[in-house]
């Protein structure tokens, strides 16, 4: 069965950072592109990174650029968002996602199509 578990999320002071973690089971995330998304109290969700699944080229939201980091390590079946440099701006639910079986493997899938599977996102907290 497919899962995946989010972590890392807290309070942090501007300009601080963390890093979370997307844990997958049930697949191999080096098989998808996998994105992180955020969703902040009564605002949409929006994508912030996705790293491919074939070269690891990633791409990130304007507003994360210069700060946030996605990485994947798949020894562990684990992607990374560092976050840098947090500001006030950043706090939110943030969530991983895969795109589902045979809907595709890439960014575009992950990031644009309702076809995927969440975690149970991890709060990021950013407060002085």
């Amino acid at each position: 069965q497919l899962q995946i578990v989010e972590s890392g999320g807290g309070l942090v002071q501007p300009g601080g950072s963390l890093r979370l973690s997307c844990a997958a089971s049930g697949f191999n995330l080096d098989y998808y592109a996998i994105g992180w998304f955020r969703q902040a109290p009564g605002k949409q969700r929006d994508g912030v990174s996705c790293i491919s699944e074939s070269d690891g080229m990633t791409y990130d939201a304007e507003f994360v650029k210069g700060r946030f980091t996605i990485s994947r390590d798949n020894a562990k079946n684990t992607v990374y968002l560092q976050m840098n440099s947090l500001k006030p701006e950043d706090p939110a639910v943030y969530y991983c996602a895969a795109p589902l079986p045979g809907r595709g493997r890439d960014c575009v899938a992950t990031m644009t199509t309702p076809f995927v599977a969440w975690g149970q996102g991890t709060q990021v907290t950013v407060s002085s």
